[in-house]
């Protein structure tokens, strides 16, 4: 299974992978059934979730029912606990959205779908499409921005944070993650390496651009944000973290002033 998944992630087209997934994951998911993980964006339970990865496969990391990662399953806690979003339904840009959270918000926003606008630059589930360098919006035009593990793809993460920025209105939020070593003092980046498969080597991912250090959250501090660094897995009670299989990864929440 980790070398099918991996070979499926390295020569499938993105948008081709997004179609197939939905099918194909859930036939996998029928011989994981058990009682060991669940999801909490969908409830799905199983023995453990499937393995995921480009490089080197992590064991239980993918829901086969709606296809979460640890990041998704986090963030989607972060978001039910910790904000009024859907109370509130404020305006949203989700940027490169994951099917298991569009799922859960598009119903959420059924009566104002004009408040909750998915945008990607080829993905054929988005609202929009555009590089997130130069978005096609008004300045100061939505609530709330959240956009995961996008910026270490992009050329110049600098302009797509300022552009960001620029499109949040004053006293609006987002949440930007990318994978962070925090072991990196500082980001790690090399326009100079072209190579795919030399990428792969020392980005970990073939698209991958850099790899981000403790440096992360004054990066997004630099396009004019104010910025949290939050260990959130950290604060749940390690139950909860095994039973939802939670990354040790941090939740980057950004305001504008």
């Amino acid at each position: 299974m980790k070398k099918l998944i991996r070979w499926s992630l390295n020569r499938i087209p993105r948008p081709v992978l997004q179609r197939l997934a939905g099918i194909v994951v859930p036939l996998a998911g029928l011989f994981y059934r058990g009682r060991g993980v669940e999801c909490p964006l969908c409830g799905g339970r199983y023995r453990r979730f499937l393995p995921y990865g480009y490089v080197a496969s992590r064991d239980n990391a993918l829901c086969p029912r709606c296809l979460s990662l640890e990041r998704h399953r986090l963030l989607w806690l972060y978001l039910t606990r910790e904000t009024d979003l859907r109370r509130t339904l404020p305006r949203l840009l989700h940027i490169a959205p994951e099917v298991c959270i569009m799922r859960h918000l598009k119903p959420l926003y059924a009566k104002h779908p004009e408040r909750y606008v998915t945008a990607d630059l080829e993905s054929p589930l988005a609202d929009l499409h555009f590089d997130v360098q130069r978005i096609p919006l008004d300045d100061a035009s939505f609530d709330v921005v959240v956009c995961n593990h996008l910026l270490e793809h992009v050329a110049d993460d600098r302009q797509a944070l300022r552009e960001l920025h620029r499109i949040l209105r004053p006293g609006g939020w987002g949440i930007l993650l990318s994978p962070v070593e925090r072991d990196y003092e500082r980001t790690y980046e090399d326009d100079t390496i072209v190579d795919p498969a030399e990428r792969t080597r020392i980005f970990g991912q073939y698209d991958h651009r850099r790899i981000y250090g403790a440096d992360y959250a004054d990066r997004l501090r630099e396009a004019g944000f104010e910025a949290a660094d939050i260990d959130y897995a950290a604060a749940l009670p390690a139950s909860e973290r095994t039973r939802y299989a939670l990354p040790d990864d941090h939740i980057y929440v950004v305001y504008r002033h």
